[in-house]
């Protein structure tokens, strides 16, 4: 990192079609407070795009652009922001960017589900990431050697990614702490009513209903142990074994807190899997039903249908 008794810190970013504009928003803006703060502007950013023209956000506002990447100025990280299609037109011109960029040593970050394109850029091999937890089922399939936490950020040497939202502003925060300390990241967090800063072992969204927050930290523990188990799925001997618990104490958990059983819980995360593998891959539907635990097709088939009301091949047929 730059050394804030110099000249400042830059940070570029690197937008493709139908980019998310919250994401950069919350970005930017953290920094343009943070400059507030300080009385004088240390931190600087520009807007990059494959050809150097104006880039449509996923909102449908178009953005000025800065540079192309023919031409990016020096900068302390290159950040990638991407919305929910991981194709688009001047895709190759940027993964070579992104390929010179990492080979030269320069730091990387990713916004929302940016990690896609420095994963397919390979500049993410040996590094932890994040993605935004409606990409990451899809993101594991596709890049099963690299790490990607499911955290709200991650900062791994010269790679930096966050999932996205509200944990842009977690991330620069996290950049501005290191080079001010807790003081100046707390004045901007204030700024923007961010009633808690989230730290890179904060945890996303894990269950159906977003928020677990409040509730048992044995109930947390197990839904945990299910999300990282949908594959092969756990009995409920071995989950409350994990917790240190009988199988009716979970039973009674699950139902005062989730209104459910623990068994119906695990059968929507797997189909909420299921849902995601269906939208963001390629993946045969039979090999999506593996890969959530099922075993019969015909049985896949007849619980997706039940808990979204349509079969899984029309999903597949569904652009989103």
């Amino acid at each position: 990192m730059s050394d804030p008794a110099g000249g400042g810190r830059h940070f570029a970013f690197l937008l493709v079609d139908k980019f998310a504009m919250f994401s950069l928003a919350a970005a930017i803006d953290t920094m343009r407070s943070a400059n507030r703060m300080l009385g004088h502007d240390f931190y600087s950013w520009t807007t990059i795009s494959a050809d150097g023209e104006a880039v449509m956000a996923s909102n449908g506002l178009p953005l000025k652009i800065d540079y192309s990447v023919a031409d990016i100025p020096p900068a302390d990280i290159l950040f990638v922001c991407l919305g929910l299609s991981t194709e688009f037109p001047g895709k190759s011109k940027i993964l070579a960017a992104l390929r010179t960029w990492g080979r030269r040593g320069g730091a990387l970050g990713a916004l929302s589900a940016g990690s896609f394109l420095l994963a397919e850029a390979g500049q993410l091999e040996g590094h932890r990431c994040t993605i935004h937890w409606e990409n990451r089922a899809g993101f594991r399939e596709r890049f099963p050697d690299i790490e990607c936490t499911g955290n709200v950020y991650e900062i791994d040497r010269k790679r930096y990614s966050c999932a996205g939202g509200t944990t842009s502003i977690d991330l620069m925060l996290e950049i501005l702490r290191s080079d001010f300390g807790q003081g100046l990241a707390n004045e901007v967090a204030n700024q923007f009513q961010h009633e808690r800063i989230r730290s890179a072992g904060d945890r996303q969204r894990i269950g159906p209903e977003r928020d677990l927050t409040g509730k048992s930290e044995k109930l947390r523990k197990i839904v945990e142990l299910m999300a990282d188990k949908l594959d092969e799925p756990l009995s409920a001997v071995q989950l409350a074994k994990a917790a240190g618990l009988s199988v009716r104490q979970v039973e009674r958990l699950f139902l005062r807190h989730l209104n459910m059983t623990p068994g119906r819980y695990y059968m929507r995360l797997r189909l909420e899997r299921a849902r995601e593998l269906l939208r963001q891959t390629n993946m045969p539907i039979l090999d999506v039903a593996i890969a959530t635990g099922f075993t019969s097709h015909s049985y896949f088939a007849q619980s997706y249908r039940l808990q979204f009301g349509r079969p899984p091949s029309e999903e597949r047929r569904t652009t989103y």
